[in-house]
């Protein structure tokens, strides 16, 4: 059974510029793919000054979760997700999925964390 949708859109990503002490601020998008086929996944980056940047690309398996973690991602040309830059991330799939944004913030001295489901 395919729950989800195809294009899910989050508006407020973050990667911190530094961490504090053994724990690294990340990001993630967590999504869950509860059909029978294999999630093939696209996210487009998008900036307050500059073009949108494309060439993200990961699967999530059939009735599996992945967490797509975005300060490991490589994309295209091995381009990394640049820290302290504000961004909105556009993630698109051939197959329905559902969609999860989490942030830790490790810049302060205690950790903050933020998880929302995506539009």
């Amino acid at each position: 059974m395919d729950h989800g949708k195809c294009t899910w859109f989050i508006p407020d990503a973050f990667y911190p510029e530094k961490d504090n002490g053994d724990y690294v601020s990340h990001e993630a998008v967590c999504v869950l793919n509860t059909g029978d086929s294999d999630a093939h996944i696209n996210l487009t980056l998008y900036f307050e000054d500059r073009e949108p940047e494309k060439g993200f690309y990961t699967e999530c398996g059939a009735r599996r979760t992945h967490h797509i973690r975005l300060d490991r991602i490589v994309g295209e040309g091995g381009k990394k997700i640049q820290r302290g830059i504000p961004y909105a991330i556009l993630v698109e799939s051939d197959v329905p999925i559902v969609c999860q944004y989490s942030r830790l913030d490790t810049t302060q001295s205690e950790m903050s964390f933020m998880g929302l489901i995506a539009y």
